[in-house]
């Protein structure tokens, strides 16, 4: 079994190609390539690999363009820092997805999706599935989001411009919370509505009750549980708590 690995940062590559070897020893490693214009030529003098672990983001690019110049038909697990909808894609779209840092027990579990699909039927099925999600993600790429939002004061309906947004809370209705502390009764049914409207990069679902925009981050601190507690440069009623699982991720986040 060969595998190549796309991969520009050398730490991350090394602990990488570790991890592979231990969970598979008999597997062949090639790479790490480290740029879209190796990649490109070396599929120009090689044939296909079983299977490839893709970076997004490479020294000169993304892995994407890779998949665009080429009709690549072996599967790929993609290891990215996107945002939660881009995850969700991945999940959906590909053999998998690995959020950095990589934990071993993630990649076995990829490893055995790949053996199933080894094993399944129709093994084009995955050329059809990459092509969906570069669609899905060039579209979410031209996405507009939403930068100004309508809600109730008083009598009154104001725009509230998102640079003024502090968070999004659901209790009972859907709040919007000022930078300088004013509670505002919005029109939405759900923070799922809002969240697809909001610029990923600038706001981040913290749980089931509250979204936050980065500009009112003050400073966070992790719990010896693995979770994560917010602190905003406004007053809140209670503890935002990012859950265990999410922590890798918003820290990545925060640090865009």
């Amino acid at each position: 079994m060969q595998i190549l690995m796309l991969e520009d940062e050398p730490l991350v590559a090394k602990n990488l190609e570790k991890l592979v070897r231990e969970l598979l020893p008999q597997a062949t490693l090639l790479g790490p390539l480290v740029s879209v214009e190796a990649a490109l030529n070396w599929f120009k003098q090689n044939a296909e690999p079983d299977l490839i672990l893709a970076d997004i983001q490479l020294a000169d690019g993304v892995s994407f363009d890779i998949f665009h110049e080429l009709k690549v038909s072996c599967p790929i697990i993609f290891t990215t820092a996107y945002d939660e909808y881009a995850i969700r894609a991945f999940k959906v779209n590909s053999i998998d997805y690995l959020l950095k840092p990589i934990d071993k027990e993630d990649l076995k579990s990829a490893f055995e999706k790949f053996s199933r699909w080894q094993n399944a039927p129709d093994k084009d099925v995955f050329s059809h599935q990459l092509r969906d999600l570069l669609h899905d993600l060039e579209h979410r790429a031209a996405k507009q989001y939403k930068h100004r939002f309508t809600a109730h004061y008083q009598r009154a309906v104001v725009a509230v411009p998102e640079t003024r947004v502090a968070y999004f809370v659901r209790e009972e209705v859907i709040w919007l919370v000022t930078t300088d502390n004013q509670r505002l009764i919005t029109d939405y049914q759900s923070l799922d509505e809002i969240e697809d409207l909001l610029d990923p990069t600038q706001f981040i679902r913290a749980n089931r009750q509250y979204i936050v925009r980065k500009g009112a981050l003050e400073s966070y601190r992790t719990h010896y549980s693995g979770k994560i507690e917010l602190s905003l440069t406004v007053p809140v009623k209670e503890e935002i708590i990012i859950s265990k699982d999410k922590a890798a991720q918003f820290r990545i986040w925060f640090e865009l």
